[in-house]
Order: structure tokens, then sequence, then C-alpha cells
């Protein structure tokens, strides 16, 4: 469905803005040389507002009729062996929403759980990536017009530690709209999700 493109930089520590945005044009610097321009940044520190509205901390999504939080939804459809699910901090703010279900989720994800109907956690980026689409997708039609990239990062997104990638989201939601696919994976997790079973075993 997408190419995933892993680059190394020279990191700068610390985690102000200022820092992450000069690792951001680092990053962007290097995919140019390797001849893929220009790049959005999807995150809460992109240089560009666009970028920033894009970011899972910033996008709302439909929950029967009101509109919450992404990320806040996110943390809250997670189902714990342990502790089960905290379906309120869907209604809190999303940083503080993520720092809450660290403290309280005992034991491992073994399903999520949102509108009354239980997801699997295999594809393991399968569920959140299926959120973000749904938010994006009542704004198809603008974000086919305005959003120009040949690619999108996340400088939050850490391979080795991270399983959810705004940049990625962002790409497949593109690569689906140009099939015409985006809505109905949207309506759709059964339909998306085996996209995304085929495109990983086409590799």
């Amino acid at each position: 469905m997408i190419e995933e493109l892993p680059i190394e930089i020279s990191w700068n520590g610390g985690f102000s803005v200022s820092q992450k945005q000069k690792n951001i044009s680092a990053l962007h610097a290097k995919a140019a040389d390797l001849g893929v321009s220009p790049i959005l940044e999807i995150s809460t520190k992109s240089p560009l507002e666009v970028g920033r509205r894009l970011s899972a901390f910033n996008l709302k999504i439909d929950v029967d009729g009101a509109k919450k939080s992404l990320e806040s939804v996110y943390q809250s459809s997670k189902v714990f062996s342990g502790s089960g699910q905290h379906e309120f901090l869907m209604d809190i703010d999303p940083f503080k929403s993520k720092k809450e279900i660290r403290r309280l989720g005992r034991g491992a994800i073994i399903a999520f759980r949102f509108l009354g109907r239980e997801f699997p956690t295999e594809p393991v980026n399968a569920f959140y990536d299926w959120l973000y689409i749904r938010a994006i997708a009542p704004h198809e039609v603008w974000i086919k017009r305005n959003l120009n990239f040949a690619a999108y990062s996340d400088i939050e997104f850490t391979p080795s530690r991270s399983v959810n990638c705004q940049g990625r989201a962002v790409a497949e939601f593109h690569a689906l709209s140009m099939r015409g696919d985006a809505i109905d994976c949207a309506r759709d997790f059964d339909k998306f999700r085996n996209l995304l079973l085929l495109a990983q075993r086409q590799g």
C-alpha cells in the first residue's frame, strides 16, 4: 500500500519544539538527498500548520455524534488483560489520556473496543491507522486538493519503541484515496485490515 523509507540522522537531543524541528529539518534534508521531496511532518512539532492540525492530538473523530480527540479515543479503546478498558479517557485531554493509560493499564493489550465492537490487535497498527483514516475521511476532498507531498514524516515515531506512526497513517490514507477506497475503508475496518494484511504479505 505504501513504502517506508528508514533514514538515519545526527540526533539533536532535548524535548523543546526547536530541537524537534531541527531533527525534522535534518530528516527532510536527508530524504531530499535520496530524491524524496517535499515531505510534510505530521505531529504537534510540525513547522507547518497543516501538519500540526493533522496530529492525532489535534484531530477530532465523531463518536455517536460528538467530536472527541482522536488520541483520547485511541487510548480509551485499549482493553488490557489485567485492568480491562478505561473508557473514561475518551473525555479528557489527549496528552493527559496518553499519560494516564501508562499508569492505569495493567497486563497486555488483548483487544480494542470502540462503539460496542471489539477489534483485533493484529496487525499491530491496524486499529490506530483505521481510527486515523476514519477521522480524516470526511475531509478527503480538501486533503486531495491541498496535500501535494511526496511523503509524510512523524518525528515522534521511534521504530524500536513505537507502534503507531501518524505519518504512515496519512500516507495510507493518501494511497487509499488515490485508489478510490478511502471512504469505504473508513467505514469498514475489515476491508482496511485485509488490504493492510495483503500489503504486508507483499512486502
